[in-house]
């Protein structure tokens, strides 16, 4: 014990602090690297040594829950924190932190780090970076790993006797750095930007960190260590790819722009490019504002759970424009959404994605640039705005009618009476357009978590710009919008914020309702409870007829169960939409965390969905799928 004592109390720690202070005196990191304070070497941990490198990529926030596999990590953090240099946001779950990370930076841009224990606590973390990894959001992954000694097992570690085990299993995921060696720090941190970073196509970043190697010291000057590189956008040198575009835009009059998650960041542009080209633009379930929902020519989202207005246009345009696209399987009817088209333009910076279909022509580069450029050429040679092309809007603009008729039908559905509940209930269209249309009342952030809540979300929103829903929908991952309100609480600019659950999402991880009161947040969770997966019960429905095991028996009463919770306002949103309206105006007018329980309905009622439109290669109807795609042109 006196050994342990001694090494507890080495020079590691006042060196930690008097570091600290002294960039905290020079007002900050870049200040002091300005003042030349990095410029010579200093002896320092390894945990010490990436924190300040991390400050050095602008990154300064951290969602932590420590462990005996990041005991060393943690006491630097307390030095810094202490000299306000880092923030800690301590959670209760590894999961909850990956989604509140994602979303800080998919929501607010702004980047930080997830820190775990060795073992279970990691591979949770990971499981929840699956949403990151799924809709390219860049967040620096921060876990334990077992010594580099091999003194034997370490707890937790993976029981085998192999070699970084668990850096591995992360590089199944993304990118991953195992810090075998401390003196390595400086090129996993240029891995790292390059990732987190990265211009297109970020992701997370899994820096695994022995136990053992943390506390070590390590020469190094801080100035040398990788900052962000930025990018400059790109189009294609050569001007043959953008002419045969323009002319196949010239000389096809159904058009379709599928606007994928990579045109968020390019709505302008990809709405100047429509107008330009006379094209149809069919959104995706997480682009939904990329063109004002009221523009005429934005025909809602499409796919296997699209929109009567969106698939339509898929299934008769003969000229298809991806934009920033993956060709994700619902988002494409899995490669059978477009049967009259026979060629592809296709823009996009990934070059394996701009090759997603056949008879393409490949524009890669910045997606912005491209369309500049593009809608540049249409400009200049005056496209004519044909017979063809004016009855192809036409067209699209009264399918677009008619799923704003289908809609109407169910957003004015009277309540129903359920099995379940044994009274009238509102169905989910409704009360999902209740809570959305208070949210663009108010300039609230939508999350959607995954289920039936997010399948009939997308279809429901009607956004005038990107930045008002995020819909995961690359992972799809249950819990992921409750865990996600938490990011208000850390963000520097937080807006007021919605999630959008299920009852069964919300279980997922209930525990937002104590790190949200911990840690202040204003916002408010709508938890629409039908007793079941809803979304799953009727794929199983509409493919055999049958439901099995999707559902549960077991009451809950959530305005009990949240109301347990000191600082947390539960509100019953009752059974008719002015209700649910009152029941949302309290949540907003309290200034922290409320939960509002609306019990809606399931059953065989037409109004109570707002229907699937595309198709899916799954169940049985995975053999006329597969059979239409076989002969697909594209």
């Amino acid at each position: 014990m006196a050994v342990l004592q001694t090494e507890a109390n080495s020079g590691s720690d006042i060196s930690a602090a008097r570091l600290a202070g002294r960039i905290a005196a020079t007002g900050g990191f870049e200040q002091a690297l300005a003042a030349g304070l990095f410029s010579t070497p200093h002896r320092i941990t390894l945990s010490e040594a990436l924190v300040l490198g991390l400050l050095k990529q602008g990154v300064s926030k951290y969602f932590a829950i420590f462990g005996h596999g990041s005991t060393a990590l943690a006491e630097t953090l307390r030095v810094y924190e202490i000299h306000g240099l880092v923030s800690v946001w301590q959670c209760r779950n590894e999961v909850e932190m990956a989604h509140a990370a994602t979303v800080l930076r998919w929501a607010y841009g702004e980047p930080s780090a997830v820190v775990t224990s060795i073992g279970p606590g990691a591979l949770q973390a990971m499981a929840g970076s699956l949403a990151a990894a799924s809709n390219g959001i860049g967040v620096y992954h921060l876990y334990g790993d077992e010594t580099t000694h091999g003194e034997g097992y370490n707890m937790q570690q993976v029981p085998k006797q192999e070699q970084m085990l668990y850096g591995r299993i992360t590089a199944l995921m993304g990118r991953s750095y195992v810090l075998h060696t401390p003196d390595a720090l400086r090129d996993a941190l240029r891995r790292g930007a390059a990732t987190v970073f990265h211009d297109f196509k970020a992701g997370p970043f899994y820096l695994l960190l022995p136990i053992n190697t943390q506390p070590k010291e390590v020469d190094i000057r801080i100035e040398t260590l990788p900052a962000v590189t930025p990018i400059t956008p790109s189009a294609p040198a050569a001007a043959a790819s953008l002419d045969r575009a323009a002319e196949l835009i010239r000389a096809t009059a159904r058009i379709v722009v599928k606007a994928g998650g990579g045109s968020r960041g390019h709505a302008e542009a990809v709405r100047r490019f429509a107008e330009a080209s006379g094209a149809a633009v069919v959104l995706s379930p997480g682009s939904t504002g990329v063109v004002p929902d009221d523009h005429p020519q934005n025909m809602h989202v499409g796919g296997s759970k699209g929109s009567i207005s969106g698939n339509w246009a898929m299934e008769h345009a003969e000229l298809l424009v991806v934009v920033g696209s993956r060709g994700v399987c619902q988002s494409d009817c899995s490669g059978i959404g477009y049967p009259r088209v026979t060629n592809v333009i296709n823009v996009n910076a990934d070059l394996d994605d701009v090759q997603h279909y056949n008879n393409t022509t490949a524009l890669h580069g910045d997606i912005g640039a491209i369309l500049a450029a593009l809608t540049a050429r249409l400009d200049s040679a005056g496209l004519l705005v044909d017979h063809a092309r004016q009855a192809w809007l036409a067209d699209c603009l009264a399918e677009k009618r008619r799923w704003g008729a289908f809609k109407r039908v169910r957003y004015e559905a009277a309540p129903i009476i359920d099995a379940v509940w044994g009274r009238p209930v509102l169905t989910q269209p409704r009360a999902i357009k209740v809570v959305a249309d208070f949210c663009k009342a108010n300039g609230a952030l939508k999350l959607f978590d995954a289920g039936d809540v997010q399948a009939n979300g997308f279809q429901v929103v009607e956004d005038e710009r990107p930045e008002d829903t995020i819909t995961e929908s690359g992972a799809s991952y249950m819990g992921f919008a409750v865990s996600g309100l938490l990011a208000a609480a850390v963000a520097d600019k937080p807006r007021y914020t919605v999630a959008f659950t299920g009852d069964g999402s919300f279980m997922m991880n209930p525990q937002i309702l104590v790190d949200g009161v911990e840690h202040g947040l204003h916002a408010t969770i709508v938890l629409f409870d039908n007793r079941r997966m809803a979304a799953i019960t009727s794929l199983q429905l509409a493919q055999y007829g049958r439901e099995f095991r999707t559902n549960d028996s077991v009451a809950v009463d959530y305005v009990r169960f949240a109301g347990a919770i000191e600082g947390v306002l539960a509100l019953d949103g009752g059974n008719s939409p002015d209700s649910l309206l009152d029941a949302l105006r309290r949540a907003h007018a309290y200034r922290g965390l409320s939960v509002v329980h609306v019990p809606v309905y399931f059953g065989d009622d037409p109004v109570a969905s707002l229907g699937a439109h595309g198709s899916w290669n799954v169940g049985n109807w995975v053999a006329d799928v597969e059979e239409a795609y076989r002969v697909a042109t594209i």
